[in-house]
């Protein structure tokens, strides 16, 4: 898994002479990077190695024009400082990449509609509820797409089957600019290019080269700002179903691999499926799920 982004023009430590382009070095100290890297990993768990020192100066130095900054050490202070939370999230849009569309993972979208829904939704009248409530959570939900694809998804084909079944779907991140943009549901061709011409025309309102969501779909998904690392967080989400968590592990390091995987096994009910991206694995990270191999993708089931 947001109040949107509230960011001081200028701050205590912003110098107050004007500033150009060369003043600022074009590369951090390897010391600086590491003080960062420690900074970043410590507050969300996103590690990055040496071979990516470049694209961590480059991310960085917008942030140092914008505050007018003069040092990359200057503004590591500055966060490290009571007055630079407010800056933390900005932090996290500039080091997270947010590249997606809907129907991204089509497959895994096939089996959760023709494998696991009709599976849960059977567990849930096994043990007695008449009028279940079933919870996907899109655990790194960036601007809406994955979450919004469920939510079609059981529009069109899963609520007919089943009326007495309330759906809850949950989408988080950590970028709150991705977050207010899932909000809104607007989308560019890029986003939709992958979506079914009949249900394109059935959910989206093309209007001056946007496509709009329809209102209906959008308020059936619940947006969220959530740290995945954040212990006290993770332990606020729980009776989830199936968890959508793809190309999101690649961020971490092993230990951090290993704190998340927890925290999602302990998020889903018994009999919950986890869905990673298509290169992931948990193999050598976690035991307690059990891999489940279905004809078109794969899920870890808490069993």
């Amino acid at each position: 898994m947001n109040l949107g982004i509230i960011q001081p023009k200028t701050t205590p430590l912003s110098p107050s002479r004007p500033k150009t382009e060369i003043e600022i070095p074009l590369e951090m100290t390897y010391e600086t990077f590491k003080e960062f890297r420690e900074f970043i990993y410590s507050h969300s768990g996103i590690y990055f190695s040496d071979s990516k020192k470049e694209l961590l100066e480059s991310r960085i130095r917008k942030r140092l024009f914008i505050h007018k900054f003069y040092s990359y050490e200057e503004y590591l202070k500055f966060l490290q400082s009571p007055a630079g939370r407010v800056e933390i999230p900005a932090l996290y849009e500039l080091i997270t990449i947010n590249e997606t569309y809907f129907f991204r993972t089509a497959q895994q979208f096939e089996v959760m509609e023709q494998v696991l829904i009709p599976e849960i939704v059977k567990a849930h009248h096994e043990r007695g509820e008449k009028n279940p409530v079933i919870r996907i959570w899109s655990s790194a939900a960036s601007s809406g797409e994955e979450a919004y694809t469920i939510a079609i998804i059981i529009a069109e084909k899963i609520k007919p089957l089943y009326p007495n079944v309330t759906f809850q779907i949950i989408g988080t991140d950590i970028n709150n600019a991705v977050l207010e943009a899932a909000r809104r549901g607007v989308y560019k061709e890029y986003s939709v290019r992958t979506v079914a011409p009949e249900l394109l025309k059935k959910y989206f309102t093309r209007e001056d080269g946007n496509y709009y969501l329809n209102p209906e779909i959008r308020s059936s998904v619940s947006f969220h700002n959530f740290n995945l690392f954040d212990q006290s967080a993770m332990n606020s989400i729980r009776n989830i179903d199936i968890v959508f968590c793809c190309n999101v592990l690649i961020y971490f390091d092993v230990q951090s691999k290993k704190k998340v995987i927890q925290n999602l096994y302990q998020s889903l009910n018994k009999g919950g499926y986890l869905f990673v991206g298509y290169s992931e694995s948990l193999h050598g990270l976690s035991k307690d799920f059990k891999l489940i191999h279905l004809q078109k993708a794969m899920a870890y089931c808490k069993e």
